[in-house]
């Protein structure tokens, strides 16, 4: 029933992380962040070649290897964050979706400290993007330039990313109205995307050059 809702661009949140119901929500206005369009901050490019480099602050990123503690950062309350919608429901229908090959993370570690980042769930051409957190400087910025990478390494076609917030902005989410989502949902549902663990350092840097629009 959850991928049959993400497949007609509908998302489950909860009113706060105590809460046991689940919402279904459809926008009006929907957040996208352009594949081809992904902006990226000239000092996060920065970060980001030094981390392959093994430079400081030398962050190494993962992917899909501790999927459940991704899920528990993001539902922890942080400061300007008192509340998450990430409830036990959400949190056990997410585990499944990973078990099943539909839901991914991103892991960003200092040491073998997991100090940032995101997970979203994938069908077909399309992620969506759930939630992300932080615990260090840029990490979660640092986890969604590996995401991006392998995403377009892998053809996918949309990256959802429900709403707009300033954060995600500075990346080129734009928002579009519901229908005309819907219509870039259904192209992307038809590809075959392949989401990729591991990818060589090659493709994040491409991923850099091709982002490399913003000085900011």
């Amino acid at each position: 029933m959850l991928l049959r809702a993400y497949a007609i661009g509908i998302f489950p949140m909860a009113e706060a992380r105590n809460d046991p119901e689940l919402y279904w929500i459809d926008p009006e206005l929907r957040g996208i962040l352009q594949l081809e369009g992904f902006h990226i901050p000239a000092s996060l490019r920065k970060t980001v070649r030094q981390c392959l480099a093994g430079k400081a602050p030398f962050y190494r990123v993962t992917c899909d290897q501790a999927f459940e503690a991704v899920v528990r950062g993001c539902a922890t309350p942080a400061p300007g964050r008192q509340q998450t919608w990430i409830n036990d429901t959400i949190f056990d229908l997410c585990r499944q979706l990973f078990v099943m090959g539909h839901a991914h993370s991103v892991e960003v570690w200092l040491g073998d400290e997991l100090v940032g980042g995101l997970y979203g769930v994938s069908l077909g051409g399309a992620f969506f993007g759930e939630s992300m957190f932080s615990r260090a400087t840029d990490a979660s910025k640092v986890a969604l330039v590996h995401l991006v990478a392998r995403l377009r390494h892998g053809g996918y076609r949309l990256l959802d990313t429900q709403f707009v917030t300033q954060h995600l902005a500075r990346f080129g989410t734009i928002e579009i109205p519901r229908e005309e989502y819907r219509q870039k949902l259904s192209a992307a549902l038809a590809v075959p995307a392949v989401f990729y663990g591991l990818v060589p350092d090659s493709v994040v840097l491409d991923s850099l050059s091709a982002g490399a629009g913003s000085t900011a």
